[in-house]
């Protein structure tokens, strides 16, 4: 197997974080790679990387970060890949993460998701892959029609849930 999307991370620890991304497109039986890479402390390697994943066959790359957040930036000054962004709450809530990554210069893009949005980083990634895929559209479809159906059991649940002022 050959990796089509790449996850990228500035350390272990956010790894607990960025594991939802890898689990929804094992799910989704798309081959990636998972890496630890610091713009800071191993930016010669980021380069490498960042360079190469095209001739590599990776078409995505899912790239996490926090406190300065430069890393998504770095990659994404270096590929024509898409980059999408996941901003990770280690300081300031998350916030400076957000700004750092959303507020990239003009022609260097980075989709970004919401804070620890691992989950919907791989969702976009599979999106993007699937524009040209059936099949993998297919599976994005049943999997969204998942969701709906976890919102009407809910609702089944709520409607079981008594108190003394509830109409419902």
């Amino acid at each position: 197997m050959i990796p089509v999307v790449s996850i990228i991370m500035g350390s272990m620890s956010d790894l607990p974080v960025m594991e939802k991304a890898a689990k929804l497109l094992d799910e989704m039986e798309i081959p990636f790679e998972i890496h630890a890479l610091s713009a800071h402390r191993t930016p010669e390697a980021v380069e490498v990387f960042a360079k190469g994943a095209k001739g590599r066959g990776i078409k995505v790359i899912i790239a996490a970060a926090g406190m300065a957040a430069h890393l998504c930036g770095v990659i994404a000054s270096m590929t024509p890949l898409p980059v999408i962004g996941v901003p990770i709450n280690s300081s300031l809530d998350g916030m400076d993460a957000l700004l750092a990554i959303v507020q990239m210069p003009p022609g260097i893009p980075v989709a970004t998701v919401g804070i620890n949005g691992a989950l919907n980083a791989a969702i976009l990634a599979v999106q993007i892959l699937s524009v040209g895929d059936e099949q993998l559209q297919e599976k994005l479809v049943l999997y969204k029609e998942d969701l709906k159906k976890k919102i009407v059991k809910a609702n089944e649940e709520l409607a079981a849930v008594k108190f003394k002022y509830k109409i419902n």
